[in-house]
């Protein structure tokens, strides 16, 4: 019985699940890249072309450029737009088709960007919104109309043949962030007092019950797979988006969850690598959100980032992307360059994974074949029948 016992006890250490640990570390090393230049450029926003190959960044005073995604540290690569504004930039959308990119901002700022020339006109009925202070804007997948909203609550679809036409709305706050799904012409937007609305197919807006007594800073739609999106808001709060697929005004969110992992207040959302979304944290921070499992981890740590340049993380996360799995570039306000890639720890930590998986993989049928054979008294004798018909 001893025996067995043991043997019991071993098999259990095999089949007991591995349990990660969501411990709140720092999973990525931090460089230098240098700077877009020597003063404050005031960046705001930057977004990746939907080929992966550029990053249109943008911010005060009309400010715009153009950086290669994978190779963000080399200056000889960028190209400065020529805007002629002086208003603040404070939301880029690429179309789908990624030829072209909407620029809005302060005082009716909206511009497009086109690849053809890298040249930077004025958009089709931008007099429409004249004087609003343009906050959010995004494209829906069909690349037929985008949605826009301004700092008062009032919200615009946008086409190049129709140009800015209103549409109905209560809401009275800031329009903080508006985000499409990647496979239907849903999309959801949120703000700071008024909760998180849908807008459907028809362009109709409906506000999502049991979401205005929360502050909403950003909305992503990462996983396409999903009929969903993910909302982030003050105090590390977050709350899933189930879509309607048929009606979208039907759409509802679930209950509200907080992010039990670090201090600090969520600033912006990037969709990025394999369906996550990469949330920022101030002070400079970051956390990966898995839409799949509804689970958070730390990337970056506030108090890492100081030790790395006291200087740097003081200033704001103002874009962030990816070229791969914890590793990609930030660029802050000031218009600092930072280059992240794993940090050794965790790719020594993902190999031990596999190795231990491959070994229980190995080790865990020969466990049970063996239990089988101990408990067996007919395989005992069948096995002793052989061992003597062999000698």
């Amino acid at each position: 019985m001893g025996v067995r016992n043991f043997a019991l006890f071993v098999l259990f250490l095999f089949i007991v699940p591995l349990i990660a640990s969501a411990e709140t570390v720092t999973r990525i090393e931090l460089s230098n890249a240098g700077s877009l230049g020597e003063i404050d450029l005031g960046l705001k926003v930057g977004e990746v072309s939907p080929d992966g190959s550029s990053v249109l960044v943008a911010g005060s005073d009309g400010y715009a450029r153009i950086l290669s995604a994978s190779e963000a540290d080399d200056r000889s690569k960028d190209i400065e737009l020529l805007t002629g504004k002086k208003a603040t930039v404070h939301d880029v959308d690429w179309h789908p088709r990624g030829m072209t990119a909407i620029m809005v901002g302060d005082q009716g700022l909206a511009l497009r960007y086109d690849t053809y020339d890298h040249g930077v006109t004025t958009v089709n009925g931008s007099f429409s919104v004249l004087g609003y202070n343009l906050k959010s804007i995004d494209w829906r997948p069909s690349g037929d109309f985008a949605y826009v909203g301004a700092d008062d609550g009032s919200i615009w679809k946008f086409a190049e043949h129709t140009g800015f036409e209103p549409i109905n709305s209560s809401g009275t706050s800031q329009i903080t962030d508006i985000t499409c799904h990647r496979n239907y012409n849903i999309c959801f937007l949120a703000s700071l007092e008024d909760g998180i609305a849908v807008i459907d197919q028809d362009h109709s807006l409906t506000w999502i019950s049991g979401t205005s007594s929360e502050t909403w800073v950003a909305v992503d739609c990462a996983e396409a797979a999903l009929n969903e999106c993910v909302a982030f808001g003050s105090g590390l709060r977050s709350k899933t988006l189930r879509i309607n697929t048929i009606d979208a005004s039907k759409s509802y969110g679930e209950q509200t969850m907080m992010f039990d992992l670090l201090s600090g207040e969520q600033t912006d959302v990037t969709s990025a690598h394999d369906g996550t979304s990469l949330i920022h944290i101030a002070p400079f921070s970051l956390v990966r959100y898995y839409p799949q499992s509804s689970e958070a981890f730390t990337v970056l740590l506030a108090e890492d980032a100081a030790e790395w340049d006291s200087v740097i993380s003081g200033r704001a996360l103002s874009i962030v992307w990816e070229t791969d799995f914890n590793e990609g570039f930030i660029v802050t306000e000031f218009g600092n360059v930072v280059a992240f890639s794993p940090l050794l720890e965790e790719t020594d930590s993902a190999i031990l994974t596999v190795l231990v998986l491959g070994a229980v993989a190995v080790s865990v049928p020969g466990v049970i074949l063996g239990l089988i054979y101990m408990n067996s008294t007919w395989l005992q004798r069948k096995y002793k029948e052989w061992r003597f018909r062999k000698k």
